[in-house]
């Protein structure tokens, strides 16, 4: 392992330089996006500081009050405001279909603080009612992404087969004319074993997320009276349970027109929003983690040729590298697409049956039963967090000792406890 990564990742596995390259990537992200918004926001901010300064010293000379006076004032406004009192007429907080709204707020992670708890009942109260609620939320999250992927997956293998039957490569009945294995048995067996790229899965989600955000934004303009581009902006903040509060949508006591469809349209907006980018956000997680395998295996490469020639070694070629790699026969192998599930088929090619963390994920499974398991899905993510050591199927495990797989965080704790089980 001394140059496995190079002499920067030498001391280090897959999972952890892979874990180190990402934590340094993402500060480095915070660190230009913190720079961006400081250039951006900064001059609007200090312009308000002075306006805001202006009108104050105007306020206080035409009215003949003092500093101290007027400051006392707006201090008794905002904690009026924090209750949800303001200038403007806005709906009860706390009536039941406000208190629904907040709830809703708070399941779905999105918060967006312009209702909050005052009395310490209301706050012990949301302490447990987030807990159970917001690990709920995140369960059907996870089964409607099963759900999308599934759904996806049919319809481009459909797709793909119309395809092939129009030119004339699959045949339309599933008879076979001779006994033998012919050229439409192999093509057959081809079409059977066609999985459909990740890079395909995130289009689609992205153009679902972009229609349902354009025709939420055409509602709220239409009705809030905001601007299409801040609408727009509302809708990322909301569906990506950001939260930020700045705009909070049905907040008004009326509305012109149909105030009830306004509302449920609403919460059919939100709700199918939030499903849409929480499953982009898994899918896009999934082609981080390849670009992160890409830049360390480039590394390691890079970092090798810096070493010595006798202690230098060459990585293999990893079954999740973009280059094509030689079989036992000397024939070159196909390129492997990344994919939504792992292909369990080919477990044991690397490393005696230990399974590479980072593997590529094939649909394989997923097309032979038109279904999807998201611990499969996701397995990779999971196995972020285990040593590396050979042990049986994760899956199997799960099966025996009654854990089941779930994504991201969800994913590697239910795993850390089937192993823990297992080796108890």
């Amino acid at each position: 392992m001394a140059c496995r990564r190079g002499c920067c990742f030498g001391a280090m596995n897959d999972d952890n330089a892979r874990f180190l390259m990402l934590a340094v990537l993402i500060m480095l992200y915070l660190l230009c996006g913190a720079a961006v918004f400081s250039a951006l926001e900064q001059p609007k901010e200090r312009q308000a500081k002075e306006r805001w300064a202006q009108r104050f010293e105007n306020f206080t000379q035409k009215h003949n009050l003092t500093r101290t006076d007027l400051e006392t004032f707006l201090r008794f406004y905002e904690e009026a405001n924090v209750a949800g009192i303001r200038v403007d007429t806005l709906r009860p907080r706390w009536d039941f279909t406000g208190a629904f709204y907040f709830v809703g707020t708070v399941v779905s992670t999105i918060g967006f603080g312009m209702t909050t708890p005052a009395t310490v009942s209301g706050k012990v109260f949301l302490i447990f009612y987030g807990l159970i609620g917001c690990a709920s939320t995140i369960l059907f999250f996870n089964l409607f992404l099963e759900r999308i992927i599934t759904v996806l997956a049919f319809v481009l293998k459909s797709c793909h087969g119309l395809q092939h039957q129009r030119q004339g490569v699959v045949p339309h009945d599933g008879r076979r004319e001779t006994s033998l294995p012919g050229p439409r048995d192999r093509d057959r067996d081809i079409l059977s074993g066609w999985k459909p790229s990740v890079y395909y899965v995130m289009l689609i989600l992205c153009v679902a997320a972009v229609v349902i955000s354009c025709c939420a934004s055409a509602m709220y303009s239409a009705v809030e009276g905001w601007g299409y581009l801040d609408s727009l902006y509302f809708c990322f903040v909301a569906f990506s349970t950001i939260g930020f509060g700045d705009m909070v949508s049905s907040q008004r006591v009326a509305y012109d027109g149909n105030q009830t469809a306004y509302r449920l349209g609403n919460f059919l907006f939100i709700l199918m929003g939030v499903c849409c980018i929480y499953s982009l956000f898994n899918v896009i997680s999934i082609v981080i983690k390849q670009t992160l395998n890409w830049l360390l295996r480039k590394l390691g490469i890079l970092c090798s040729r810096c070493c010595s020639a006798g202690i230098g070694k060459r990585l293999r070629p990893r079954r999740n590298a973009v280059m094509p790699s030689s079989t036992g026969h000397g024939h070159p192998r196909a390129r492997r697409t990344v994919s939504i599930e792992t292909d369990a088929v080919n477990e044991s090619e690397t490393d005696g049956g230990r399974r590479m963390s980072g593997e590529m994920i094939s649909m394989r499974d997923l097309l032979a039963t038109n279904k999807v398991n998201l611990a499969l899905m996701q397995k990779q993510l999971s196995e972020a967090a285990t040593n590396g050591i050979a042990r049986p199927s994760v899956s199997n495990q799960n099966r025996l000792n009654g854990f089941s797989g779930g994504v991201g965080a969800l994913g590697i704790m239910n795993n850390r406890l089937a192993e823990t089980s297992v080796n108890r």
